[in-house]
């Protein structure tokens, strides 16, 4: 079978499906915008695009969105067309589309078969808008027309979709009804035999302070620090839990920039502004015990997951973050906000315990008393790395469940881009 995948910061999602397709056997090439010259990698075919094309000055603010992505559709279908030129036609084309590069893919290929990964579909009600009463949209009626000019390439992308795939029940329910019977929820896996627990780690936050199991370590992690993911109520809560754990170090990975949500004022990061609002009530040798550790290699991160006493997790209700489920396959004791998606994947007072999002009282109560409760983390760890590695496990089951859904998008009938 020949197979392409499209992802514009490949492999993205497929980082283990590509090479698990190539190993079958299977033609498998990649059409990115990431690399700029043709290479293989791990027995895939890479090929470049360039996205060509600027954004236009002055155009409606609501249109901006849709046409970067009207850009890099265009740009990849340029591509298409060269690959098809060399003789390349795909049986199955699995795309992340949420960059807008598949759009015009099935009329270069009307014959194969679109399985689109559906990470999220925008919606206006509560929760997905206005969850965080502290950042309201500054005008409700017209941001709910914006957010719905967001799904301008959703809604593009369904006409023409076969199949898709989305990693939770929470990120496929958000979109519409009548895609739902094409939407298969499968994960993208957790590799629980590399992602473990391990009592000799050892993590360095300073030059001269290096962390291990023997210490009080409270973990927080974001891809950047913002308040989509808890950022702003894990810092107001620190000042009171390094008050009461005079012990505890606290670690935070995370980036400076936004990955969701608005933009904080110019010049400034989400990051410092929380930093600022809470330091003048944190003695310095209070603060020496804090530690921004910024973007690291994933084995500093792991490390860091190791040497965890209490990891917390919080978010509003969005896409649910890879690092909770290997949090929870480190064997972490976990304390995370109920919101929809982590209660998905969490239990309470089985697999970790969970607080409201905005009860920043109540994250300091329960922290305080998990980390003064050692047989309790155990017990949640335990019932947490079981849990991942029964449902999530990347080889025994999540791959296993990707690789079929190929096989099942390869034998339907292909739809018909529509006029």
């Amino acid at each position: 079978m020949k197979i392409l995948l499209i992802h514009q910061n490949f492999p993205g999602q497929y980082k283990h499906l590509a090479p698990a397709l190539a190993a079958q056997g299977h033609e498998v090439v990649a059409l990115t915008c990431k690399v700029k010259e043709a290479q293989t990698w791990k027995g895939v075919r890479i090929i470049p695009y360039a996205v060509k094309g600027n954004s236009t000055q002055g155009i409606h603010p609501w249109l901006t969105d849709f046409e970067t992505k009207l850009l890099r559709a265009t740009s990849c279908y340029r591509g298409a067309m060269g690959l098809k030129g060399q003789g390349f036609e795909p049986d199955v084309i699995c795309a992340h589309h949420g960059w807008g590069e598949s759009m015009f893919l099935k009329d270069v290929w009307p014959q194969a078969r679109l399985g689109l990964y559906c990470e999220l579909y925008h919606l206006t009600t509560t929760p997905f808008m206005n969850f965080d009463p502290e950042f309201p949209t500054r005008n409700p009626e017209a941001d709910a027309l914006r957010i719905r000019m967001k799904n301008l390439n959703n809604r593009l992308h369904e006409e023409i979709m076969d199949a898709g795939i989305s990693p939770t029940r929470f990120q496929a329910g958000s979109f519409p009804t009548e895609w739902q019977d094409r939407i298969t929820v499968a994960h993208d896996g957790v590799d629980t035999d590399l992602v473990v627990p391990d009592a000799d780690a050892r993590l360095m936050v300073r030059d001269t302070v290096t962390l291990s199991r023997q210490d009080e370590v409270i973990t927080f992690i974001n891809r950047n620090l913002e308040p989509y993911r808890g950022y702003h109520v894990f810092m107001r809560a620190l000042p009171d839990i390094l008050r009461q754990r005079p012990n505890a170090h606290v670690v935070l990975i995370g980036g400076d920039e936004v990955s969701y949500g608005s933009k904080p004022p110019k010049g400034q990061s989400w990051k410092q502004i929380f930093i600022d609002e809470v330091q003048d009530r944190i003695p310095a040798e209070d603060w020496n015990r804090v530690h921004f550790l910024g973007r690291v290699p994933y084995a500093v991160y792991l490390s860091m997951l190791q040497v965890s006493t209490v990891h917390v997790y919080l978010t509003y209700p969005f896409v649910l973050s890879w690092s909770l489920l290997e949090a929870m396959s480190a064997q972490c004791a976990i304390l995370a906000s109920g919101t929809a998606p982590v209660r998905e994947v969490l239990t309470e007072g089985e697999t970790g315990q969970m607080v409201d999002f905005f009860d920043r009282e109540a994250l300091v109560e329960r922290l305080c008393a998990l980390l003064d409760d050692p047989q309790t983390r155990e017990r949640l760890g335990l019932g947490a790395r079981a849990f991942v590695r029964e449902n999530y496990d990347l080889k025994t089951i999540c791959l296993p469940q990707h690789l079929d859904w190929v096989e099942q998008l390869a034998g339907l009938e292909p739809r018909a881009v529509r006029d």
